[in-house]
């Protein structure tokens, strides 16, 4: 009776952990989606853009407008809400940062200040439009689940997997593959040298902005199965810049993984060790779910600055 009491016990912390894994990768994935966006931007630009998760929850909204409450096939309304959010990151680029930037004469600083301006205009912006109540916004990939060991992987999870491992792919060729992904690169490396080969350093900044600003758009409609409202990616953005700073702000790559373990490590911390037996790790809960967050940039600042997959800055004397 003991042994199978055991077994039963081994078998059931094995349920919770698979279980809390598979929210964890569901949700580090949109993290490392919205990482993906602050990493274009600061490749391209050397800025970081406060602006990312407001500018992700007004296209969410925009998505939620035409979809209609079932008018129009969700799918096709996320398919013109990215087309609308690309749009409205190529012209944010081109009527606030560009000339805030020629301004600047390269100070950071005012370029920083503008994008916590689009913050602040954002998010006021969306309830004065659509209004302050929760909003319902459907499941991208349905309702329904797999069992595995026990543990249930919801259709919602596999898909934002897929969805991320689609963006990491079409991110590679774009980078790798083609001319445009070349002077992204370029410009990244050294602007000036790029625009003395000809390459046009603006079109790149606006294309940088525009695709940021619709993966934000999809790792919106990602979230946002939980209830829309003003306030559907503070915490994710929060996440994200997590996730970014344990990878590396200048590595696509190392914000996927970043992504991924920051959703994994939010679980495991929040959720799951307060369940283990024989542990009493139960001061973290859900009222700080954020803070192994913070206390992650924290270490990965003091330890190694530039992240995991980041490259050291090197100066000369």
């Amino acid at each position: 009776m003991m042994v199978t009491a055991l077994l039963a016990e081994e078998v059931s912390a094995l349920t919770n952990f698979l279980q809390y894994t598979f929210l964890g990768l569901q949700k580090g994935a949109v993290y490392a989606t919205i990482a993906l966006a602050l990493v274009i931007i600061f490749r391209v630009s050397g800025i970081l853009n406060f602006a990312q998760g407001e500018m992700a929850t007004f296209s969410t909204f925009i998505t939620w407008a035409i979809w209609g409450d079932g008018r129009v096939p969700i799918w096709a309304a996320l398919a013109l809400s990215l087309v609308v959010s690309f749009a409205l990151g190529a012209s944010i680029e081109r009527l606030v940062i560009r000339p805030v930037s020629k301004k600047a004469a390269g100070n950071p600083l005012p370029i920083v200040i503008a994008t916590i301006g689009l913050y602040l205009a954002f998010s006021a912006l969306a309830p004065a439009i659509w209004g302050t109540d929760a909003k319902r916004f459907p499941t991208l990939f349905g309702e329904g689940s797999l069992s595995l060991a026990g543990a249930s992987i919801s259709y919602q999870t596999l898909g934002t997997l897929a969805v991320l491992a689609v963006v990491v792919g079409l991110l590679f060729v774009l980078f790798q593959k083609t001319k445009i992904g070349l002077a992204m690169r370029g410009v990244a490396s050294n602007a000036e040298s790029a625009s003395l080969v000809g390459v046009s350093v603006g079109s790149v900044l606006m294309l940088g902005w525009a695709l940021s600003s619709a993966m934000g758009c999809m790792a919106g409609a990602l979230t946002a199965n939980v209830g829309l409202n003003g306030a559907l990616m503070i915490a994710p953005l929060i996440y994200a810049f997590a996730a970014a700073t344990l990878g590396g702000f200048d590595s696509p790559a190392g914000a996927v993984v970043g992504g991924l373990i920051v959703g994994l490590v939010a679980e495991y911390s929040a959720d799951y060790l307060a369940e283990v037996p024989f542990t009493t790790i139960t001061f973290i809960g859900e009222q700080l779910r954020i803070f192994p967050a913070f206390l992650l940039i924290l270490v990965v600042l003091l330890v190694r600055p530039q992240g995991l997959f980041g490259k050291p800055q090197v100066t000369r004397v």
